[in-house]
């Protein structure tokens, strides 16, 4: 007993840490507290709002493991990926799944506990979604893999708004569908510039099926699709003017190097893109926060 418990403490904390994905769990808990706050019509009870995060975290991290043990293989191919501690050797895939289990269901039962059931049920349908079905199955499936897996990793806006309502509204389903859209042109302006590396480790990312004019092509329509989605909740009376501005300034911005894949080879241009859009998802939550607060 005692030896299994030594062989999984160690290694390194920051190899358990570098396989939870900290700054894609950190994206995610900031779009979950939009939510949490963008729902809540005043003030918000600050113990909820801890472990409401702590919760989606543990299992967010829990979900980036599988997701480094499945695809460790993959990941000893490409530059980008080769030093993540299990395709490194660091860490092994026993040690690697035990972990996943244990912050796993220490945060579904931190949010089942002390949030709301329905909280839960929905970070474990992620959880089965991005670190089962996308990672096992949909990303050596298909091209699209990354337009339908893109909704599992949509929801955190919507944990945080049922966090606070306990139910699934309109708003929380809109903050979802904004993420959603985003994620295909988000991904694919990086898939341009690790192209090479995808097609080392068979992974049918759309550049490598269908090329990079075709890829360039879908980011501007999905960018397009984006704005259209993203002014919806000026449509339904969910936000004012104040985001409306922000968000077709944002979208214009995001546009323009939409465009820029198009109509300039650059090397740098794919990278420049991807960059911009996790700004740009940062920013359009802050200015949907900013007008919720301004209208109150």
């Amino acid at each position: 007993m005692n030896e299994v418990v030594a062989s999984i403490v160690r290694p390194r904390w920051r190899d358990y840490l570098e396989m939870c994905k900290p700054r894609v769990v950190l994206l995610m808990l900031f779009c979950t507290l939009a939510g949490m706050l963008l729902a809540a019509p005043g003030a918000i009870s600050i113990g909820l709002v801890i472990v409401c995060l702590a919760g989606v975290a543990l299992v967010a991290g829990s979900a980036a493991v599988v997701n480094h043990i499945a695809d460790s293989h993959i990941d000893a191919k490409m530059a980008r990926t080769r030093n993540r501690p299990v395709a490194d050797g660091r860490v092994s895939s026993f040690q690697g799944l035990v972990f996943s289990a244990i912050i796993g269901t220490s945060g579904l039962y931190l949010l089942y506990q002390y949030v709301n059931p329905l909280t839960a049920w929905l970070n474990l349908a992620s959880w089965v979604g991005y670190g089962l079905i996308y990672t096992l199955y949909l990303k050596r499936a298909t091209p699209q893999n990354i337009v339908i897996g893109g909704l599992f990793g949509a929801a955190p806006p919507l944990f945080g708004w049922t966090a606070v309502t306990n139910s699934i509204e309109m708003g929380g389903l809109l903050l979802v569908m904004i993420i959603f859209t985003w994620t295909p042109p988000h991904f694919w302006a990086l898939a341009l510039d690790r192209k090479e590396d995808y097609l080392k480790a068979d992974v049918p990312m759309l550049p490598v099926t269908h090329g990079e004019v075709v890829t360039r092509w879908h980011i501007l329509f999905y960018t397009v699709a984006l704005i259209g989605v993203s002014i919806m909740p000026w449509f339904i009376e969910m936000s004012g003017l104040i985001y409306l501005i922000g968000a077709l300034g944002l979208g214009s911005i995001f546009l323009y190097w939409a465009i820029r894949l198009i109509v300039n080879d650059s090397s740098e241009t794919p990278m420049k893109t991807f960059r911009y859009s996790l700004w740009y998802l940062m920013l359009l939550f802050v200015f949907l926060l900013t007008d919720h607060y301004y209208l109150i």
